[in-house]
């Protein structure tokens, strides 16, 4: 996880083949148990769950906390609360990843002010056990690499969803319904040092060849044959390429409680 890396001319900015899955235009976001200046008080803002990790993005440009950013490799404990009273919420565990800007671990609670947080959580354990078929074991975060380039206005295949969704799995759009706004989502031409739902690339530093924007710059994993199967079963989709704001899909049927983080991400033997 780092700390101010995932911003950009106010908005958010991605790696080369990361995109967007869910956006969430109203979070709050506590940190506990790390004495870094930055965390201190609760944070409101964006949340963008994207195909790697979860970005947080700060409203207010005085705050010393702009950005934060959660890769699946880099969390753990994650629970999602459901309390008798008050708002429903997500915490966990996070490490931070050298060179992130800061060091040690925190505890966070992520707050969804407009609802949806189970929703959110539910599709953040998902990708997150997708991304963890094709990267390393998660004790070794790798190190945070700044942008060696320039940065760029995503295309919008970054953040628009595919109509048949991932692997026959469609995120719950429903619930989060808003897109992010106008000239927000920027993007380097680095792709991600850790695995995402697509691949894992295994670039580590600036001078590793690079995706040219707007594809996805990985080779996909081979499917595993319950994906393969659950794809062939894909929900029916609509999706109106003037209007990428919106993919209309059924919504994805959770009957059973959600696992822990820890048994979501374990690597099939």
């Amino acid at each position: 996880m780092s700390l101010n890396t995932a911003h950009a001319n106010g908005g958010v900015l991605i790696h080369a083949g990361e995109g967007i899955v869910l956006f969430s235009n109203n979070v709050s976001v506590e940190f506990h148990g790390n004495e870094h200046p930055a965390f201190k008080g609760t944070k409101q803002g964006r949340m963008y769950l994207t195909t790697h990790r979860m970005i947080f993005n700060h409203k207010d440009s005085r705050d010393q906390l702009q950005s934060f950013s959660f890769p699946f490799v880099t969390i753990s404990e994650v629970e999602l609360e459901q309390p008798v009273f008050g708002a429903n919420f997500i915490k966990g565990k996070v490490r931070a990843q050298p060179n992130g800007n800061w060091v040690g671990e925190a505890k966070f609670k992520l707050l969804f002010k407009a609802g949806g947080a189970i929703d959110f959580g539910q599709a953040m354990l998902k990708l997150a056990q997708m991304a963890s078929r094709n990267g390393p074991p998660r004790d070794a975060p790798p190190p945070y690499s700044p942008p060696a380039g320039t940065w760029y206005a995503a295309p919008p295949p970054a953040y628009a969803p595919p109509p048949t969704g991932y692997y026959g799995w469609s995120p719950p759009v429903h619930a989060f319904p808003e897109h992010p706004p106008a000239n927000s989502v920027y993007m380097t031409d680095m792709p991600p040092p850790y695995p995402g739902i697509n691949g894992y690339t295994g670039y580590a530093n600036a001078t590793a060849p690079s995706a040219p924007p707007g594809a996805m710059g990985f080779t996909q994993a081979p499917m595993a044959a319950n994906d393969a199967k659950a794809a062939e079963a894909a929900q029916s989709a609509y999706f109106d390429p003037s209007r990428p704001q919106c993919a209309y899909v059924p919504p994805p049927a959770y009957y059973e409680a959600p696992p822990t983080y820890e048994d979501a991400t374990k690597k099939q033997q």
